[in-house]
């Protein structure tokens, strides 16, 4: 998609607020659930418009004992809703879904940044990575595959898997595992375990700005193959490809230089405000419309 074109240090490929906010991207809804899959835009802090019938926001999280459930610390700002409880069912992706193997986004970006709201539920998010012998892997970050075994601080960047949070608390919670499936021509998946911070942390802002060196992420993929450190399957259930323990034998792991992303899907249920890609250090300075202003 972008492969053949000259490609600037940022690049913006959602933003809630532009003319066009959903152009590089397709999106779909479980159609089976009228009322509770859906995908619309409304004003983060009051919620409206509403979506139309007979589609029904879901209440909002509190941030802490004295917040009041629908009054958070929202931005005065369109965001993109998106609701489901089937999350492999609800979601946009970029590029847009077509015939498989059709085109990739082929963005060779050091850092992929996202701006997504806590709606207290569980959700999801994917990106593809390709090495530089055309070895491809998917990587998978899900609030659903939590378990209180240790946590980083997000003022720090963490080497080791790849990831900061400057804005927010923001962290892991359990070690990431390698999914692999027997569909013919499946991609390994890398599982990245994430969670918000908690209401006890009294945080300044139900929004977080997510940060992912992407280069740093390709060692996983072989590391854990060599440990067989394989998803066992807990926590799955919302998984798309159900994977079962396999050997890395004969399947393709991304290894050696990082050099493009081929796909990016956000899953239900969140709030999306910006995504962008860069190659700028995360403590760099940004333009001042990739910031996030509280209300």
């Amino acid at each position: 998609m972008f492969t053949n074109t000259v490609q600037p240090n940022i690049v913006s490929l959602f933003s809630s607020t532009s003319s066009e906010p959903l152009s590089l991207f397709s999106q779909q809804t479980d159609g089976s659930l009228a009322a509770d899959s859906f995908i619309h835009f409304l004003n983060d802090a009051s919620s409206l418009p509403s979506p139309s019938p007979p589609a029904v926001l879901c209440s909002m999280p509190a941030l802490d004992d004295h917040d009041k459930p629908n009054i958070g610390y929202g931005l005065h700002q369109t965001v993109l809703h998106i609701q489901s409880p089937t999350l492999r069912m609800t979601f946009i992706q970029s590029p847009p879904k077509t015939d498989p193997g059709d085109r990739d986004l082929g963005l060779k970006h050091k850092w992929l940044h996202l701006q997504a709201r806590n709606m207290g539920r569980e959700w999801s998010f994917e990106i593809g990575i390709v090495d530089k012998s055309g070895r491809r892997g998917v990587v998978r970050c899900s609030t659903f595959q939590v378990h209180d075994i240790y946590d980083f601080s997000a003022s720090t960047f963490d080497a080791d898997h790849g990831v900061i949070c400057p804005s927010t608390d923001f962290f892991y919670q359990k070690e990431p595992k390698l999914a692999l499936s027997p569909i013919p021509n499946a991609q390994p998946v890398l599982h990245l375990p994430l969670s918000f911070p908690q209401p006890s942390s009294r945080p300044l802002t139900a929004w977080s700005t997510i940060t992912l060196n992407l280069p740093s992420l390709i060692p996983h993929f072989s590391t854990l193959a060599s440990m067989d450190q394989f998803d066992d399957g807990e926590g799955s259930r919302h998984d798309i490809n159900h994977p079962a323990t396999l050997s890395a034998t004969n399947i393709p792991i991304p290894s050696g230089t990082y050099s493009h992303l081929s796909y990016i899907k956000i899953y239900a249920t969140c709030r999306l405000r910006r995504i962008w890609l860069s190659d700028l250090l995360p403590d760099s300075q940004v333009p001042w419309e990739f910031e996030l202003y509280g209300a």
